[in-house]
């Protein structure tokens, strides 16, 4: 391998980090630039995963010097936009940036290589795929929110349970505008917090384990989503104006009944690799994967308590199908070769 990872803590305006491991100089002719080329890896699966799956590729397949460092969405933006480094955060959600990112593409100091996922981020209501298979009539939330009976509460049996999002979330604020705008609790229902990501996810799993009903918020891609057959119930079209007063606490309007808009994630690269590493930029605009294959990936490292590298290296033994579309033949081969 050409890359070595060092850990690295990136904030606005601040970097550092400490090498773990020393890669021989890339020559520039295969990269197109001599510089490191630092990538960012978030604190979460599917970004971790990311992040190393182009450390390998970019350095394998390339022969360009990488780091791999930490970093999460807010320190990792403000530090590309202000100083152009990390040089790749794979995986940027951006509803909430979208003003800053657009200012720091006018400033070359970023530019925006294409999206993560195909559609974006998801969230939704869903049901097991088996309750679906046996009552095919329930497509829609209004169709299950007739049958409470279906979804029975554990500590109230008479009544459905809607598994809601995290305390403290937006999506918090989201469930339970919905749940108001559907008249929930008069029609036999309760709004469930799970107290945690950890304690919300161990009820999803327990019902799936014991081929149970449930319907629950989720959002992806996630490892849920990747390892229990789900079915997204067909959420309302979305009402920008109805889910941002949904969303907001102080909001007097009544709740109304909306889907959730798909989250813009983006592949945001440093400015100068369009000049300094065309080649890399290049490829930046092609690494488009869709949720389900990434939500499966990161399901598999859950499974087998693989770190995010030896996800990555599954992913690139296992799924060339996918990633060998990214990069030119001779690249691919590198690649392979490397995994050998």
């Amino acid at each position: 391998m050409r890359h070595h990872f060092k850990t690295f803590m990136v904030a606005a305006g601040l970097a550092g980090g400490i090498a773990l491991g020393l890669a021989a100089p890339a020559a520039a002719s295969e990269c197109g630039t001599d510089k490191t080329i630092d990538i960012a890896e978030m604190n979460w699966a599917t970004a971790a995963a990311l992040a190393h799956i182009h450390a390998h590729i970019l350095g394998d397949g390339y022969g360009c010097k990488t780091d791999i460092v930490s970093g999460d969405t807010v320190p990792t933006s403000a530090s590309m936009f202000a100083k152009s480094t990390p040089a790749i955060a794979p995986e940027l959600w951006t509803s909430a940036l979208q003003e800053k990112l657009d200012a720091a593409v006018a400033d070359d100091k970023v530019f925006v290589a294409g999206d993560t996922f195909l559609g974006g981020g998801l969230e939704a209501w869903f049901i097991p795929q088996y309750v679906a298979d046996e009552h095919p009539e329930l497509k829609t939330p209004d169709d299950v929110i007739a049958h409470p009976e279906l979804f029975p509460s554990p500590d109230d049996p008479s009544k459905g349970r809607l598994y809601g999002c995290i305390p403290g979330w937006v999506c918090e604020i989201a469930n339970a505008s919905l749940f108001k705008a559907y008249d929930m609790e008069n029609k036999g229902w309760e709004l469930f917090s799970p107290g945690s990501a950890g304690n919300l996810d161990a009820s999803i799993a327990r019902a799936f384990t014991r081929h149970e009903p449930i319907l629950f918020y989720y959002w992806g891609p996630t490892t849920i989503l990747g390892k229990f057959p789900v079915h997204q119930l067909d959420m309302p079209p979305v009402d920008e104006a109805g889910y941002k007063c949904n969303t907001n606490p102080d909001c007097k309007d009544p709740a109304v009944k909306t889907g959730w808009p798909s989250s813009p994630i983006k592949v945001v690269g440093a400015g100068w690799l369009k000049t300094d590493a065309p080649a890399v930029a290049d490829y930046l605009s092609k690494v488009t994967m869709d949720r389900t294959d990434i939500s499966k990936l990161i399901a598999w490292g859950d499974d087998n308590k693989a770190d995010a590298e030896a996800t990555a290296i599954h992913f690139l033994k296992e799924d060339k199908d996918i990633w060998s579309k990214w990069v030119p033949a001779d690249v691919a081969d590198k690649i392979s070769a490397s995994m050998m």
